[in-house]
């Protein structure tokens, strides 16, 4: 092995570590986003020195660069209760505090970190019991895969194994961030836009130049994904970023989107990949057996549009609510009309 290469793979054995627990330890929230972005980092370069790269793709999109996005923008969140509910809070805390006597609060913690250690503890020893009582394949199941990739439609062994071989499991995961997203939707909204806000002209430029690029390369990771690094959720991934991008920016473009639209997007991948599976089982086949010979192309259009409603879900996450209703703006501004109309007439 090249000494560099094992040099840099020490030095990522113990970063990662390292930073988790730091991660974890920070009583800074924004310093602990931070550190969760660069673990993520870490990670993809990690998968990278595994050689597995669509691994890695994932990890630095979703991982680190969304969900690190999402963790920022929960931040901000917090960051903007009121003062006088802060100040309850606290009030509330301190009470409970000076209801508890002196010697059980100084008790309290280090009970706490035992009880944290000793599960810590359990939970290695039952990980490594479980490694060694698994039986040891020599080759995995990667020569099965390989007989059986003549029928799957594509070349990429880890595109055949997600949406063929295992392409429920693929479903669920789609189903699961469907309901993620329907979970927010349903409790709360987000807030009027502000039409008056001008992003900058660095951001604004920003946008114009990198939005279109990122289309661009999320189509080439959909693409590509049947032979190489790539799919659906990398792709999904990129065009989520882009979509986080116009809804920093503010762009006109995102408040002109009806809101039926974005939920027909939001339904548009699961809904065909619950019908491709229906309709694999009506011809004869099992759940996602495709016919061998159009494999391929079934694969390449349910990637396409799960792709696309993995990006409006991601971003959908991240603006934090359902979508704004221009009719429910009118009927409000009609309402605050025909007030300020009464109170006039009454004065």
């Amino acid at each position: 092995m090249n000494p560099v290469m094992a040099f840099f793979d020490i030095i990522l054995v113990l970063a990662l570590p390292w930073l988790g627990w730091r991660l974890l330890a920070s009583p800074d929230l924004f310093r602990a986003v931070v550190l969760f972005m660069s673990l993520g980092l870490l990670m993809s370069l990690t998968w990278v020195r595994l050689h597995a790269p669509d691994v890695a793709l994932a990890e630095a999109a979703i991982g680190a660069g969304l969900t690190g996005a999402l963790f920022l923008s929960a931040l901000r969140r917090l960051e903007r209760l009121q003062n006088s509910e802060r100040r309850l809070d606290d009030a509330e805390k301190r009470e409970e505090e000076r209801q508890i006597p002196p010697e059980k609060r100084r008790r309290a913690k280090p009970v706490a970190y035992g009880l944290a250690l000793l599960l810590l503890v359990v939970f290695m020893l039952l990980l490594g019991w479980s490694l060694l009582k698994t039986p040891v394949s020599p080759g995995g199941l990667g020569p099965e895969v390989a007989v059986q990739m003549g029928r799957t439609g594509v070349q990429s062994q880890v595109t055949a194994v997600l949406l063929n071989f295992r392409g429920y499991d693929t479903l669920l995961e789609v189903m699961v961030l469907f309901l993620a997203a329907l979970g927010v939707w349903s409790l709360t909204r987000v807030g009027q836009p502000l039409q008056e806000e001008v992003s900058g002209p660095v951001l604004a430029s920003l946008v114009r130049m990198l939005v279109p690029l990122m289309i661009i390369v999320a189509g080439y990771l959909v693409w590509i994904g049947s032979s190489r690094a790539g799919g659906a959720f990398q792709g999904g991934a990129v065009l989520a970023a882009a979509g986080v991008l116009l809804l920093l920016a503010n762009a006109t473009v995102v408040r002109q989107i009806p809101s039926t639209l974005l939920r027909c997007a939001l339904v548009l991948g699961p809904l065909l990949f619950l019908l491709s599976a229906i309709a694999c089982m009506s011809i004869g086949g099992n759940l996602l057996e495709y016919p061998r010979q159009s494999a391929g192309a079934w694969i390449l259009l349910i990637e396409s549009v799960t792709a696309f409603s993995i990006g409006v879900t991601l971003a959908a996450l991240y603006a934090g609510g359902r979508p704004f209703e221009p009719s429910a703006l009118e009927e409000t501004s009609g309402e605050s009309s025909a007030g300020d109309g009464e109170e006039g007439e009454g004065k």
